[in-house]
């Protein structure tokens, strides 16, 4: 298994052969509900792919509608016939853009592709009333499972079933906390990480929601920021548990 982090939300993930784009951002700048004045962020460096310079991709996630994971213009200059997995919130968007297949998955549905790579949907934060998703996302190869969730994974009973359905490998889930103004928290902390981490035991916890930006207008001048690395590292140093940490500068490309 490869994870190239793109950088904020995007990944592309290559297992057993299969390469899987996440939550992609890779043109223009981020623009919240059409209003650069309220909140846009821009790359502070090119990102490592454009769409022309991708791999060849076998399938698009989509974990929610928000313009930080469901991206129209990177979307508008993607091939339309890769299959997209979206979120319930983002499948009209992504259909309005001319994608031949995009399949709605709401929290744990599941959606096999050629019996190599099964996706399940898991329920994640919950932003303006609807429930976001996140990923589980096993090898039936290996059976090795990689958990992506983007946002917030701090309900107990959803943890324990994932728990439940197979041994998680890999975490890729943020650390850095964010406080949005009128949302409250919609990013896990260094304490919800490592909760996240002691229950489901993975080999690697890889942060998420990072990378070197630019953030612009009113909204990223309210949003407050909660703990470190270094105090997610220290938690794990202070525990039990086997997790580790394994850091993806965006662009780098790690192996697990």
């Amino acid at each position: 298994m490869k994870l190239t982090f793109i950088g904020l939300n995007s990944w592309l993930l290559n297992i057993d052969g299969v390469q899987i784009l996440i939550d992609p951002w890779l043109v223009d700048s981020v623009v919240f509900y059409g209003a650069p004045w309220l909140f846009e962020v821009k790359h502070a460096e090119p990102p490592c792919y454009t769409p022309a310079t991708l791999p060849s991709i076998d399938l698009i996630l989509i974990s929610q509608s928000l313009d930080d994971h469901c991206h129209q213009p990177t979307l508008a200059q993607l091939s339309k016939q890769i299959p997209v997995i979206a979120a319930p919130s983002a499948v009209k968007i992504v259909e309005k853009l001319g994608y031949d297949r995009v399949i709605s998955l709401s929290p744990w549905e599941t959606y096999t592709l050629d019996e190599i790579i099964k996706i399940t949907a898991t329920p994640g934060a919950k932003i303006q009333g609807q429930t976001e998703n996140g990923f589980l996302i096993k090898s039936l190869p290996t059976d090795k499972t990689l958990y992506y969730e983007p946002h917030l994974a701090t309900d107990r009973s959803t943890i324990d079933l994932i728990d439940q359905l197979g041994k998680v490998a890999t975490i890729i889930a943020p650390i850095v906390g964010q406080i949005f103004p009128l949302l409250g928290k919609v990013i896990m902390n260094p304490q919800d990480a490592f909760n996240l981490a002691d229950v489901l035991q993975p080999q690697w916890y890889v942060p998420t929601a990072m990378g070197a930006l630019d953030a612009q207008g009113i909204l990223p001048q309210m949003t407050r920021s909660i703990g470190l690395i270094d105090d997610f590292e220290q938690l794990l140093a202070q525990s039990k548990i086997s997790t580790q940490l394994l850091m993806a500068q965006p662009g780098e490309t790690v192996s697990i």
